[in-house]
């Protein structure tokens, strides 16, 4: 019988033995433990008498209540088993920095935005296909929490719309007013998980009402709506035809358009592209 096997069987990980044997011998290097771990057995479950708990207070003093809430949450749906990670909760910990330092750096900015849901359902073009993005993910949140209490999944969408909005530069107006939005949406989203940090970055970005009495955002079906526009299709350089397609739509779809066009078709006479040049939201240019 395998070691592996016969450790499963008999419900041992090889934490719960070599652990205890590089204790006695004094070796403190983990990753011995580590690559056995990975390649002959399971690691160790948490329990006393194998002196292996995590202490909740010392890593709440550690790293905060909110980064320990989020890691437990995020870890594995409430349903299952986690095994404690260092690395794991280091890594929300950083994510809790990273949007810290977004916000305070830029709070001032945030204090001069204001915005109405009338203004709002009036943006075009850019901002409004950021705004989708912003409820098209609150939407997916709130089915993650309401459905099966997946609250792994909320939190992954709270780190996905912080990207968004890591990524996004304001230009004008509109897309500023988008971008307070959604920053709004975020602190609300991450509130029930790590009310403290959310509730000072609130504050900060000029709130004068409490985070916890503002109640939880609604999703906009007019923000979900993908907005459409029209763009010219060349054949060799020359205008041809226009046709109207999905803000930020892919070459396929510009080119399945394109293509349908009759006076293309005219054209082409069953003959197969032999380039495509397709400029996102600008143009498509079909040589033959």
């Amino acid at each position: 019988m395998k070691i592996r096997d016969f450790l499963r069987e008999n419900k041992l990980s090889v934490g719960d033995n070599v652990s205890l044997l590089l204790e006695k011998l004094s070796i403190k290097d983990g990753r011995i433990l580590n690559i056995l771990e990975a390649e002959i057995g399971e690691k160790a479950k948490m329990s006393k008498s194998k002196g292996n708990v995590v202490d909740p207070e010392t890593a709440v003093e550690k790293y905060g209540a909110d980064t320990v809430r989020l890691y437990i949450l995020f870890a594995a749906p409430p349903q299952q088993d986690f095994e404690w990670s260092e690395e794991g909760i280091q890594g929300v910990h950083r994510f809790l920095n990273r949007l810290w330092n977004f916000v305070t750096a830029q709070e001032e900015k945030f204090k001069e935005i204001h915005y109405t849901q009338r203004e709002l359902r009036k943006v075009k073009v850019k901002a409004k296909e950021f705004r989708r993005k912003t409820h098209s993910i609150l939407k997916n949140y709130i089915e993650s929490v309401e459905q099966d209490f997946g609250f792994n999944t909320a939190v992954a969408d709270i780190m996905k719309l912080f990207n968004e909005l890591s990524a996004f530069i304001p230009s004008n107006p509109e897309e500023k007013k988008v971008f307070k939005e959604s920053l709004d949406i975020l602190l609300k989203m991450l509130f029930p998980f790590a009310p403290h940090i959310a509730e000072e970055l609130w504050y900060r970005i000029g709130h004068k009402t409490l985070l916890a009495e503002s109640g939880f955002p609604e999703v906009d079906p007019e923000a979900l709506k993908v907005e459409e526009l029209e763009i010219p299709v060349q054949v060799n350089g020359k205008l041809r035809g226009r046709i109207k397609i999905p803000y930020d739509a892919s070459e396929e779809t510009a080119k399945e358009k394109a293509l349908q066009l009759e006076r293309v078709k005219s054209l082409l006479k069953e003959k197969k592209p032999k380039r495509v040049i397709y400029v996102k939201n600008k143009l498509i240019n079909i040589v033959v």
